[in-house]
């Protein structure tokens, strides 16, 4: 990337209303930034944009957050960072546009050398997450980062270690933490008000498009700094057709839909069972279904984590056979959502709309939004700022630890799949019988797949291992945990390499 030349495009065509910064970077060991107080203007710099102009009309997230945070008093938007200058440039300009004068940093270890931003607002790839929270934390800022909270398990204690060792304010992006009516919903989950909690589900029943195949690596944009936008990660052609939001299905940068919507979901699920943990045991069933492309992360996949007295299962579905045709179904009515299910009925919550219903299936209470009310997403970015503002950790939402134990849920289910081997439905179905609650989402994915035109018998699903998690060190034992503790860390390269702190 041109840096000379995208620093003379911007001086040019901005002329003094864009700020660039300059400083050098050096190592970010314990420094300390001026404290916001309960009544300072918080000093914001997002870090990742998102592509523009992406087929199917995904990505952005960090042009997302400029608008939440945008509507919180008392938030200034002081930088933007993004190796892309394209997005760089564009969003900038828009910034613009509204009197809002901004810095503009194409190297993210800049705004951490920038002693004018008090905190950072992560939303880079997912393989970029704990080493920004952890280089941010150790350049005195606080830290609003997107789920999942880390790339792997690893990486994600280390940056939760990293927020205990500085002292910084770390919120996760999962936002449905701060939604009144999702809080609502865990209160009368874990209220007793239906028996005994049976089990709590996580469902993402999505409809996506494969990404197509490539038979030579795509050129990157000439706009991006590619070596930097691979960071952490090995720097390897780009062996598919976008660079931008594709990298979600490819396990060097992404963590695949469980990762991805799946996060949202599996963190309002084991909230809702009122653990507190890192489940201590997962299995996964899944497969690649039906895209015929370069993709590497499953489109259907169950996870189940046993946790004790009651599971929390997972359940994703991409694939459909034709366009315009709804065929992933729904369970108990909900689509993308979560539903706890008791010995005396059940409560589901699809969106920011939720009920009760008894064991006949009639509904006993409403959790519905306000509708002049913020949204979930400006109500998490307020819970950041007010604990910013006041220094306390305490009152997250979503805070480093929390998202740590959902982040590694998906971790968990990934790396079981990951471990697996491609098997018959007749063997896949003998391995479960003794979990009936498995069985049972097997068999209905079973049957999701078969109305899509997928034949497991022919087109076999991944049957992954058991693993064990030993919860306090957060290490896989027993069977395969060698395998399976490879998989929950990775080398790095430098200077992008996490660093151990715990």
């Amino acid at each position: 990337m041109k840096r000379t030349s995208r620093r003379d495009l911007l001086k040019a065509s901005l002329a003094g209303g864009l700020a660039i910064g300059t400083a050098s970077h050096g190592p970010f060991a314990a420094r300390h930034c001026r404290a916001a107080g309960p009544n300072d203007e918080v000093r914001l710099a997002v870090v990742g944009l998102g592509g523009i102009n992406i087929a199917g009309g995904v990505g952005g997230r960090g042009r997302q957050l400029i608008k939440e945070f945008g509507q919180v008093p008392g938030v200034r938007i002081a930088a933007l960072c993004d190796v892309d200058e394209v997005t760089l440039d564009k969003e900038a300009r828009n910034l613009k546009e509204k009197n809002q004068t901004v810095a503009a940093y194409s190297d993210l270890r800049r705004v951490f050398d920038d002693d004018q931003i008090d905190a950072v607002v992560i939303a880079t790839p997912n393989h970029w997450h704990a080493l920004a929270t952890i280089w941010a934390c150790q350049a005195g800022k606080d830290v609003y980062v997107e789920k999942p909270f880390a790339h792997s398990i690893w990486e994600g204690r280390q940056a939760v270690a990293a927020a205990r060792k500085y002292g910084r304010v770390v919120q996760v992006g999962t936002q449905r933490r701060s939604s009144p009516v999702v809080r609502q919903f865990v209160e009368y989950a874990q209220g007793g008000e239906l028996g005994p909690l049976l089990r709590s589900r996580a469902i993402v029943y999505r409809a996506r498009e494969g990404i197509g195949n490539v038979q030579q690596a795509t050129p990157v944009p000439p706009s991006v700094d590619y070596d930097l936008w691979c960071g952490p990660t090995e720097v390897q052609p780009l062996m598919r057709k976008q660079l931008h939001y594709e990298w979600h299905w490819f396990w060097s940068t992404g963590n695949g839909e469980v990762g991805n919507n799946g996060a949202h979901h599996i963190d309002v699920a084991r909230w809702a069972l009122g653990q507190e943990k890192s489940p201590p045991r997962v299995i996964s069933i899944g497969g690649r279904f039906g895209f015929d492309d370069c993709g590497e992360t499953a489109n259907t996949q169950i996870a189940f984590f046993d946790y004790q007295p009651a599971p929390l299962i997972c359940e994703i579905r991409n694939y459909r056979a034709k366009k315009g045709v709804d065929s992933t179904g729904n369970f108990r009515g909900v689509k993308i959502g979560t539903v706890v299910e008791f010995e005396g009925g059940y409560l589901s919550i699809d969106g920011l709309t939720g009920a009760a219903f008894d064991e006949q299936g009639k509904k006993i209470k409403d959790f519905a939004r306000d509708q002049q009310a913020e949204s979930e997403g400006v109500l998490h970015a307020a819970n950041f700022i007010e604990a910013v503002r006041n220094k306390n950790s305490d009152s997250l939402s979503a805070e480093a630890q929390v998202g740590q134990a959902s982040a590694n849920c998906c971790h968990m289910a990934n790396i079981s799949h990951r471990l697996g081997k491609q098997l018959s439905p007749e063997v896949i179905a003998q391995s479960l019988r003794s979990n009936t609650e498995l069985t049972d989402a097997f068999e209905r994915c079973q049957a999701y797949l078969d109305e899509n035109g997928i034949d497991l018998a022919s087109t076999p699903a991944t049957l992954g291992p058991s693993l064990n998690l030993d919860q306090e060190r957060e290490e896989f034992v027993g069977p395969f945990a060698d395998e399976a503790n490879q998989l929950s860390r990775r080398t790095g390269r430098q200077p992008f390499v996490v660093p151990q702190i715990a």
